[in-house]
């Protein structure tokens, strides 16, 4: 693959932007769609990671579990609980017949959770295992 690099930052903005929005749509009450992008946060961040680690294209899955497996990140159980939990929001933010329940699922408390859960991982794993990889 060519050009590392210019695939890792693309990674890390769209994540960033990804961030942005899922807090911008926590403010307006949007809750369903702030955990989906919640979701598209965490996926790609470790997207990055995994190109970062492998030096090859990021694989076409969405389960963050498996992510952080291939970029060789060690996470606590309760972060990859939280990992797991937070993969469903991706099929459950896309598909109508899982789209009403998972509405309903989302209320404010449970959505500000799993945001702020969210917020942690990102920065822990743009700390600990990001942060080396970014190139201006």
């Amino acid at each position: 693959m060519k050009d590392i690099q210019k695939h890792i930052n693309y990674w890390l903005d769209s994540a960033e932007r990804n961030s942005k929005t899922a807090k911008t749509l926590l403010n307006t009450k949007h809750y369903d769609a702030c955990l989906f992008f919640c979701h598209l946060t965490l996926e790609k961040l470790l997207k990055g990671a995994v190109v970062a680690k492998t030096k090859k294209a990021s694989p076409y899955i969405h389960n963050l579990m498996t992510l952080a497996e291939r970029a060789k990140i060690e996470l606590s159980d309760e972060q990859l609980m939280d990992l797991k939990i937070i993969s469903t929001f991706n099929i459950a933010g896309r598909y109508d017949d899982a789209k009403l329940s998972f509405y309903k699922m989302c209320t404010p408390v449970y959505t500000k959770k799993y945001f702020e859960k969210t917020k942690s991982l990102y920065l822990c794993i743009k700390k600990e295992h990001i942060k080396k990889f970014r190139k201006q």
